[in-house]
């Protein structure tokens, strides 16, 4: 690349258009944890969640506390963290949100009693939620473009193999440790992942663009300079265009009173942000209710070996949690070839008809008069049907889709509105299973999912118009 292109198309044509290399690859890593350990929370939890009933006196509000507190911190932290990304920077911010995930999953592996375990939920709830608008900001802005919606959606896919990797933790730890205690283990697993993923993002770069929209202009192309030498381009000199680079600045900025939460619901942007925040909500009470419940359902459909004792049912409903979430890698790869090639609002619908045929399939199940384990097939094959379409499809698609709606300096409030609507859904969802567990049953569980599948699907059909106005990326 010489200076001839970076005049023609804006300094941002050298980030644009530069091979993907393996910084590339480690960078996204290092800034996609925080999906990871979010997934490994949801599913740890899930399967600790039997044996700290074992291990303390839980009634069934207080199981619905702790998982819902997890969530409901995510709301708060979502909400800050896409302000503070956009007002302090990337790197800050998810720095700061991966140390605050680490203490918390100390504090959760120590506790002495359920209280603190719902305060270290909460606490890890908040890191993990401010980390979803900076990652997701972060890998839209540093990848090229021809690789840059396959990241983005291999960012949030990542959830799901942190609740695979939750899920064969836990049925590791119940095989070789059996104990009710078992689920410290767990919680520490978290904090030791957490701390690998903080040494990694110090080492990351911050992000040019947010540089370029704050006007720090010298720091932008020091580190332009220093990533191009990185990702294997030929150095530029970005001194003999200082004048390309500050116009790029102010051409593409929103106005100073276009900036913030305010913004996202002017008449330029107010479709765009009801695209990215009811869907994603709706999708969050399903995944949330079924990913965090999944043992708890499979033991409530009697699919363990109770009669083998209780550990022996908790490692039976744990092998089956395993088991189903295996296809949320599956789904996990079919999105990084599906969403690009299809687009995201076709595998969005698609993704959520898949989530609600599969929970259709185990409400046939539990629906059933000779009851659900006479249905296996029908119970295994929910609940695969149903992780495979949200991974191939509302999972990926609504993480990316702020993103590259949204220009530089309001990206990141508006994935953290986005998702911090999708966390009140999801504590909604964590709240209510087990309420509606105790009260209606399997049936009424199950049965919400179904609805809550095809509003999904009703609204993003609706509002799928905001797409029309989609630009690229900013240069």
């Amino acid at each position: 690349m010489t200076a001839s292109p970076l005049n023609a198309t804006s300094v941002f044509s050298a980030l644009d258009e530069a091979p993907m290399t393996w910084r590339h690859y480690a960078y996204w890593l290092a800034a996609s944890g925080g999906a990871f350990l979010d997934g490994f929370s949801v599913s740890g939890l899930g399967v600790a969640l039997p044996l700290l009933k074992r291990d303390f006196p839980i009634s069934p509000l207080f199981v619905g506390l702790i998982g819902s507190a997890l969530v409901l911190g995510a709301v708060a932290g979502s909400a800050l963290g896409g302000i503070g990304a956009d007002r302090f920077g990337r790197k800050r911010v998810f720095i700061a949100d991966m140390a605050i995930i680490a203490l918390a999953c100390f504090i959760g592996a120590a506790a002495p009693n359920a209280r603190v375990i719902l305060l270290s939920q909460f606490l890890l709830g908040v890191g993990v939620g401010i980390d979803f608008p900076t990652s997701g900001a972060y890998v839209s802005e540093l990848m090229p473009r021809a690789t840059r919606n396959r990241m983005t959606v291999a960012t949030i896919a990542l959830q799901s193999v942190g609740m695979a990797a939750a899920a064969l933790a836990g049925l590791a730890i119940l095989k070789l440790r059996p104990s009710t205690e078992d689920w410290r283990l767990l919680f520490g697993a978290g904090g030791v992942i957490a701390l690998l993923f903080l040494s990694a993002r110090i080492w990351a770069p911050e992000s040019v663009r947010w540089l370029v929209a704050k006007g720090r202009i010298s720091e932008a192309r020091a580190l332009l300079r220093t990533l191009l030498v990185e990702f294997g381009e030929p150095p530029v000199n970005l001194r003999a265009n200082p004048v390309a680079l500050v116009a790029s600045t102010w051409a593409s900025a929103p106005k100073a009173q276009d900036v913030g939460y305010s913004a996202l619901f002017r008449e330029a942007y107010r479709a765009r942000t009801m695209l990215v925040s009811l869907p994603w909500m709706l999708m969050d009470i399903a995944t949330y209710g079924v990913g965090l419940f999944t043992p708890v359902i499979l033991g409530a459909m009697h699919l363990g070996a109770a009669d083998a004792g209780s550990l022996a049912a908790d490692f039976a409903d744990a092998e089956g949690s395993a088991i189903v979430d295996a296809f949320l890698i599956i789904g996990f790869v079919a999105s990084l070839w599906a969403v690009p090639r299809f687009g995201r609002i076709t595998m969005q619908v698609a993704g959520f008809s898949g989530m609600g045929l599969g929970m259709l399939l185990l409400l046939f199940a539990a629906m059933s008069d000779n009851g659900a384990n006479a249905h296996l097939a029908f119970v295994i094959g929910g609940f695969m049907l149903f992780n495979f379409a949200m991974n191939a499809g509302p999972n990926a698609t609504t993480f990316t889709l702020a993103p590259t709606l949204f220009p530089t300096t309001i990206r990141a409030s508006a994935s953290g509105f986005a998702a911090a609507s999708a966390k009140v859904g999801a504590t909604f969802g964590t709240f209510v299973v087990p309420q509606l567990q105790a009260g209606w049953g399997l049936t009424g569980v199950v049965a919400l999912m179904v609805a809550v599948s095809v509003a999904g699907l009703v609204t993003t059909a609706g509002l799928a118009h905001a797409v029309n106005e989609e630009g690229a990326l900013e240069e």
